[in-house]
């Protein structure tokens, strides 16, 4: 009968919804739970007077990620969603007013940073360079793969170390780049993923050959289309999705996982769990302590989680044309405010800006006329103490004041609705350990073995997915770590397998 059971899935983030896709995919019956009202995790979509805001990643890059999903189990991408490539890749903007834009097109790419310090168009060549064979190593031969023991992390130091990975991001391109606003081009992208450029190890340069390589991209009508697409696919192929479900506890017997038991008290046997869930969260909240090894609990303690993040969101009722799709608002400081925000754990009075205008591609997100926008802030993780309760409103007035200085004249006045979400918001609602807003810092030594592992060191039946885990934060990272889970978690069994229907004519087809 065990055989027979459920596979259950824990949260509905990418990480998620892409394990599900991959379970069914082997045969496996599959069950995902969801704590909150829709799916998507930090993925979630506010629509709010006549608005569509994201709430999570806005940045979409190695497409052919999401295709995957789908040709595994007979389908199309392009018959559930469009993506659009995003030109410039991001705009980055300084206090003095100049900018750069940083695209694909490497003539456009090398004419800029010739534009701001001549000798440093050989030292960019040589810097993509690395970032390619980074890129080959740690992407292509490593990103799907376990690191389940430390035997398979001593196996790929000889190629870090070749590659300089014991380096810096920062340490790295400064290496190869010498003008200080050029550096900064080159080295915010592992804020996008939580990590301090100036403490994460440049294997996660490849991100900058990532990006090359395949570009960035919007999905039309927001990231959740994505999501809606997946659960739609999911759905189609007999996925059970069950929402306002929060787990309470999984339940561990003597041979490891037996069943999860929600909030509502229902207890659901099954073949075992895979956790989208933070796995600090997971260990510590919904596992007996009993059950839980010493060395997990003392991880759990260790672990240095990522910074917080301070998001706004506003519509205006006038257009910007002239602001790009992705804006980078670089601040007066770089390494100190960095060191603020990860070290000293306090709140600057500058700040750096990521300023998305999705309405730049696709207008239907906002009224005729109108503007949606989102801007995120890095700010320090609650265990810096911070009340958001008390101070969120003015800061969020300091960043709208900012920006309206720097890049939309006449902003506060021409707003026709406003939130904000912080730490807080990262803690309560999605369950992540200190607000932090992805997971665990990905430094060297919490990268790859060093990280939580996608196979439980101390539970049988217990699997991660999501940005706490190998590979890491991000789209890619996040997507790819269901593709480890896909080489550790058991097949089904003859005689237990349950087929995948066949493809129905889609809307876009009936259409």
């Amino acid at each position: 009968m065990e055989n027979n059971l459920p596979v259950v899935v824990i949260g509905s983030g990418f990480g998620g919804l892409s394990a599900a896709v991959r379970l069914r995919a082997m045969g496996h019956q599959v069950v995902l739970l969801e704590a909150r009202d829709q799916p998507g995790g930090r993925a979630s979509v506010v629509r709010r007077d006549g608005y569509v805001f994201d709430t999570g990643p806005t940045v979409i890059t190695a497409p052919y990620l999401f295709e995957e999903l789908f040709e595994l189990v007979g389908r199309r991408m392009e018959d559930y969603l469009t993506l659009a490539p995003v030109d410039p890749f991001y705009r980055i903007t300084f206090p003095d007013g100049e900018h750069f834009d940083y695209v694909g097109d490497q003539d456009r790419l090398l004419d800029q940073i010739g534009r701001f310090h001549g000798d440093d168009v050989e030292g960019y060549k040589r810097l993509l360079q690395r970032a390619e064979a980074i890129f080959k190593i740690g992407y292509e031969e490593l990103v799907d793969q376990p690191f389940d023991s430390l035997v398979d992390m001593l196996r790929v130091v000889p190629d870090m170390l070749r590659l300089g990975n014991y380096r810096s991001v920062y340490s790295m391109v400064a290496k190869h780049i010498q003008d200080e606003r050029l550096r900064q081009v080159f080295t915010f992208q592992p804020l996008l993923i939580g990590g301090n450029p100036f403490n994460v190890t440049s294997i996660y340069l490849l991100i900058h050959w990532l990006e090359q390589k395949w570009g960035v991209h919007f999905a039309m009508g927001g990231t959740s289309t994505i999501v809606n697409a997946l659960v739609d696919l999911l759905e189609e192929i007999d996925v059970d999705i069950r929402l306002n479900t929060p787990v309470e506890r999984i339940d561990v017997g003597s041979t490891g996982v037996e069943a999860v038991i929600t909030e509502q008290g229902e207890r659901i046997p099954c073949r075992f769990v895979v956790s989208n869930a933070d796995p600090s969260f997971t260990y510590r909240e919904m596992i007996d302590p009993q059950k839980r090894s010493r060395n997990s609990d003392r991880r759990v303690r260790r672990i240095k989680q990522s910074m917080g993040l301070f998001v706004g969101f506003f519509g205006t009722d006038r257009s910007y044309p002239d602001l790009e799709h992705h804006t980078i608002v670089l601040g007066p400081r770089y390494r100190g405010l960095l060191d603020d925000i990860f070290n000293k754990k306090v709140l600057a009075d500058d700040f750096s800006l990521y300023l998305h205008r999705p309405t730049a591609t696709d207008k239907s997100l906002a009224p005729p006329g109108h503007e949606a926008f989102y801007v995120l802030s890095p700010v320090p993780n609650n265990e810096s103490g911070l009340d958001w309760s008390k101070m969120g409103d003015a800061y969020f007035e300091r960043i709208l004041a900012h920006l309206e200085e720097r890049h939309l004249p006449g902003l506060r006045q021409s707003i026709t609705t406003r939130f904000w979400h912080s730490p807080d918001y990262f803690q309560t609602e999605l369950r992540s350990v200190s607000g932090a807003g992805f997971g665990p810092e990905p430094r060297l030594s919490q990268s790859a073995w060093f990280r939580y592992h996608n196979r439980s060191e101390d539970i049988d039946g217990l699997y991660f997915v999501g940005a706490g885990v190998h590979p890491g934060a991000g789209l890619p990272g996040v997507i790819s770590s269901a593709k480890v889970m896909e080489k550790l978690v058991p097949r089904p069994v003859a005689g237990a397998v349950s087929p995948i229907p066949e493809p129905q004519p889609t809307r876009r087809e009936l259409a």
